[in-house]
């Protein structure tokens, strides 16, 4: 090749030109509000994460007006610190015969939660369901089923979907402003030894049984049930002093497009979140110290926009779960966060755990239940 013919500097991408700094879109990547619906709440299982939930729906005006525990004291609890006025109740049967009762949020453990489901949507009550929604995706073609036979909505508080950030960067996808989805790229660095001695550290698959589910949920809003396959790899870091394995990887096959899932969550120093999105007309960065701060940019042809985002996933995530629900009640359509949407999302995360303990690619949806642990259990 002579001289003249050599590539130059730019055509290997050494150096890029210039960008033009435009006005970011606005883009609905808040909360969503109902404009008159307002039902009546009933929060079940006052434990671990139900603060984050009542926190939220006091801040966004909700009306809870039950909170039930099967332990009496930790209902009156939660019941004295953010709803007075509410009623605390042991008996979840009486919950569900209350005719002002439209909207049962279950937070309990997934292992009791089938059955509370199965129960409030056949008591005709809408349900938002605590994340993961249901650990075996045959029980969970069954509620979605039971839901629309009573004609009621099933929603799943995947909350992360409205975390400023991944909510700007969905609905960014979802207006056609990036074209064609090319790839997806999220990589996490933190600690997360903060469970040793809490009961998350007897989930052996725990990163992605427990925190990656957000980001399975996320890819899942950007291509539905597009995956092909995942194939996925978790091991101990080095000095790590929990039992689960804190560094775990997936990579995911769609059509025409691939997505790569990275988490290492034993990193001490120089905490960050990254995600990136390239589509045929247009790519979104965002990349901060953490979940909570995050800097978010969009590059199309007329030039690079970054948005200035308000808000915050906790709680904003939890208003939105169920604002979103709430919504589309008043609107009579399915949720974003609707629990068949969702099962894509579970079937991404059950492929992730078996191909990580098989060393093989798996096919999202055969593998079709967990055991109680979090461990793939059955192969279609």
């Amino acid at each position: 090749m002579s001289e003249a013919q050599t590539p130059s500097e730019d055509a290997y991408a050494l150096a890029t030109a210039p960008v033009k700094i435009v006005a970011a879109p606005e883009l609905p990547y808040q909360p969503p509000r109902s404009r008159s619906y307002r039902p009546g709440i009933a929060l079940i299982g006052a434990g671990g994460i139900s603060f984050a939930h009542l926190d939220a729906y006091r801040k966004a005006g909700l009306d809870v007006r039950v909170i039930c525990n099967r332990t009496l004291g930790k209902a009156e609890a939660r019941r004295d610190q953010y709803f007075p006025e509410a009623e605390a109740t042991s008996d979840f049967a009486q919950v569900l015969r209350r005719p002002d009762i439209d909207v049962v949020d279950i937070t309990t453990h997934p292992r009791e939660r089938f059955g509370m489901i199965e129960s409030a949507l056949g008591a005709g009550k809408h349900v938002l369901s605590q994340k993961p929604f249901v650990i075996d995706l045959d029980q969970g073609e069954r509620l979605v089923r039971l839901a629309d036979d009573e004609g009621v909505k099933l929603a799943v508080n995947q909350n992360g979907r409205w975390a400023p950030h991944l909510s700007y960067m969905r609905e960014a996808v979802r207006a056609g402003l990036l074209g064609d989805l090319i790839s997806c790229h999220v990589a996490i660095h933190w600690n997360h030894g903060w469970i040793k001695g809490t009961p998350f550290e007897a989930i052996d698959d725990l990163v992605f049984y427990d925190f990656a589910i957000h980001w399975f949920d996320f890819l899942a809003s950007l291509i539905g049930d597009g995956a092909r396959s995942v194939f996925a790899l978790r091991k101990h870091a080095m000095g790590q002093e929990v039992k689960p394995p804190l560094l775990a990887s997936a990579l995911v096959q769609f059509d025409k497009g691939q997505a790569s899932l990275i988490f290492d969550g034993a990193t001490p120093y120089g905490p960050q979140d990254r995600t990136y999105i390239a589509g045929t007309k247009g790519s979104l960065l965002s990349v901060g110290p953490n979940l909570g701060e995050q800097k978010v940019e969009l590059y199309t042809e007329a030039g690079v926009a970054a948005p200035s985002l308000t808000g915050s996933w906790f709680n904003d995530g939890f208003h939105g779960a169920m604002g979103e629900l709430i919504c589309a009640i008043e609107d009579g359509r399915e949720p974003l966060n609707g629990a068949r949407g969702n099962l894509a999302s579970l079937a991404l995360a059950f492929a992730a755990i078996a191909s990580a303990h098989r060393g093989v690619p798996v096919r999202p949806g055969d593998i079709r239940r967990l055991d109680a642990a979090g461990a793939a259990q059955h192969i279609a």
